[in-house]
């Protein structure tokens, strides 16, 4: 599942912190939890993670894993 969102008001919003495991491509770069396609409201402040070097980053505020899918735009 891709966690890409665009600012769409079309698309709902999704519950941040609802997975654990998200899946990204380069589209959602640069990459932040929770993702512009999350509620703000009741999740942790912004945080960017570098997720280019390695293709898999953790957020230190919730615990949430995004895995880079390279081969998808």
């Amino acid at each position: 599942m891709s966690a890409k969102l665009a600012a769409d008001p079309t698309v709902p919003l999704i519950q941040p912190n609802a997975e654990h495991r998200y899946t990204v491509t380069r589209a959602d770069l640069p990459l932040s939890c929770p993702m512009p396609g999350m509620y703000l409201w009741n999740s942790h402040p912004r945080v960017y993670l570098a997720i280019e070097p390695s293709g898999w980053a953790k957020c230190p505020y919730c615990g949430a894993e995004y895995q880079l899918d390279r081969g998808r735009a």
